[in-house]
């Protein structure tokens, strides 16, 4: 199972490497910046997180040295262990901010959610690549990877947490799009969805989600309460202009304007003190990341391999998109992390995980599949 050989080290992406070093160093800096000027006590959050980089490459190694196809015979047992762990937060997690969504290990708080982010991917890849014809699956073939998708979601909701709720959404979409559907499939489906967003609105989503939403329409309508967030964030990534206010500089940071600058919103840090030309520059190597991610699953040479990078490289880019658009006022504040980039220790392992087995993939794509 573990192995390194000559071909293994031929195969290894150097240009991922060296793109997720330069995200990196990017983030670190901007988190160092972001927590300046932080009143809090204990340990720096710039330096939690390095150790939680150092603890990600370690995982990295780890799996690495294995062969990703054996994620394809133990998904059902990380699916059922995460499963387990969701119970749990929901049950005995930690609570904070009215959410319980957290589990105490005495060295930092794991947030379940996030890997399960990672083992719904690795789920839905093992299944549809076992049986996937090419015909494109009907919505009787689509109920076992809904129920899949549906307990993890249904476990994250009832925590509160929408918006890591929705990510599996969006990874069951992109996946099941990705390996097709039947015309007549799709057309439910999307005839389904439709019909649901009132009912969603009205009957299942919270007071504050709605108002979450209301604020995204029209932030100037409370702009010291719920439109806060939204306003000092398009304040400070605007006010950044061409080439920004220079490193600690930032005056919405630094004068304590901006909520959650080390979470949520660190991209608002990086666009005030960066501005455009180093915003432009950040996101080129971000996105670079997720091409070299693309290439792999486009170049792998077994149909696990492919499903598992694409679902993998998905769920990356959505919490992206998700997280830019937020914070420059395109898309409601829903929680939602930059990989690797914002502050938090589940979210950084999780997405390091999910780049190892990209390199894992890329690395024995000279394997003949399974």
């Amino acid at each position: 199972m573990f192995q390194i050989d000559r071909r293994l080290l031929v195969n290894f992406d150097w240009a991922l490497l060296v793109t997720l070093l330069a995200v990196i160093g990017m983030c670190l800096a901007n988190l160092y910046s972001a927590s300046y000027a932080l009143h809090s006590y204990g340990t720096a959050a710039y330096i939690k997180q390095a150790y939680f980089y150092v603890m990600g490459f370690a995982l990295m190694l780890a799996i690495i040295s294995v062969d990703y196809r054996i994620f394809m015979r133990l998904n059902y047992a990380l699916y059922g262990i995460i499963i387990c762990l969701l119970l749990y937060a929901l049950f005995f997690g930690s609570t904070t901010a009215q959410t319980q969504r957290w589990i105490n290990l005495g060295f930092f708080k794991l947030q379940p959610s996030e890997p399960a982010k990672l083992v719904l991917v690795i789920t839905l890849a093992s299944y549809y690549s076992r049986r996937d014809t090419g015909k494109g699956f009907s919505l009787k073939e689509l109920f076992v990877p809904g129920l899949l998708a549906l307990a993890p979601f249904v476990l994250i909701l009832k925590q509160p947490d929408l918006g890591t709720a929705m990510m599996l959404v969006f990874i069951f979409v992109s996946m099941t799009l990705f390996v097709k559907l039947k015309w007549s499939t799709l057309a439910t489906l999307t005839t389904f969805c439709l019909a649901a967003i009132p009912i969603g609105w009205k009957f299942f989503l919270k007071p504050y989600q709605r108002q979450r939403i209301e604020t995204f329409l029209n932030p100037e309508n409370d702009p010291l309460n719920s439109g806060y967030h939204i306003m000092q964030s398009k304040i400070a990534v605007g006010s950044g202009e061409k080439f920004g206010k220079g490193f600690l500089k930032g005056t919405q940071v630094h004068l304590d304007f901006l909520p959650e600058r080390h979470t949520d919103f660190a991209f608002s840090v990086w666009g005030e003190e960066w501005g455009f030309v180093g915003s432009v520059l950040f996101l080129a190597c971000y996105f670079f990341l997720i091409f070299l991610g693309l290439n792999v699953a486009l170049s792998s040479r077994d149909k696990f391999g492919v499903l598992l990078a694409f679902g993998i490289i998905s769920l990356i880019f959505w919490q992206a998109f998700i997280n830019l658009a937020m914070v420059m006022g395109l898309l409601p504040v829903v929680g939602m992390p930059l990989p690797l980039f914002s502050y938090g220790g589940s979210s950084l392992l999780t997405t390091m995980a999910g780049i190892a087995i990209i390199f894992s993939i890329r690395m024995r794509r000279y394997m003949v599949g399974s």
